[in-house]
């Protein structure tokens, strides 16, 4: 189909690929504790992840990602997808689960990957969907459909969750 006839229109969603990459390691996840000159969640733990590049799938992309982030190889695995309605451009937040990691562990301009164990998520500063998204893909194995998601900010700038299945 040509570019043309997608139907490319204002009231529908416009949408920038990222990735999301949660390691596991028993009831631990391998988290980015934020570096404090990051614009965005400075000091924060989030998952690994990033933007999709032109050219990238999103495999690719988060193998990527994981590689600049924390110097680490893994078995991916496409766990889940939130669209992450923004307004006018919104984001398409592929996550991924993984296991067996191979390398050292390397600090990176965005921050320095740790081990966390899952129970101590609420004793730390996290960005706000971290522990939504990490109660839903705890218990995801390999081969189990990947969960759909939106995330949007209420009247009150709460931040919402709904899941699609």
């Amino acid at each position: 189909m040509p570019q043309s006839d997608q139907g490319i229109t204002k009231d529908r969603y416009m949408l920038i690929p990222r990735t999301a990459i949660f390691l596991r390691r028993g009831d631990e996840y391998l988290l980015l504790k934020g570096a404090p000159t990051k614009r965005l969640w400075a000091g924060k733990y989030n998952g690994l992840g990033g933007h999709v590049e032109r050219g990238e799938d999103v495999l690719s992309a988060a193998k990527r990602e994981l590689m600049e982030e924390a110097g680490l190889a893994a078995d991916l695995w496409l766990c889940g997808m939130v669209i992450v309605d923004t307004g006018e451009v919104g984001i398409c937040l592929y996550v991924f689960c993984g296991e067996n990691s191979r390398g050292e562990i390397q600090p990176s301009a965005e921050g320095k990957a740790e081990w966390v164990r899952m129970d101590a998520l609420s004793l730390l500063p996290v960005v706000e969907d971290l522990p939504i998204l990490l109660n839903r893909i705890h218990n995801i194995k390999r081969g189990d459909p990947p969960f759909s998601a939106r995330s949007y900010y209420d009247e009150n700038d709460k931040l919402k969750v709904v899941f699609g299945n």
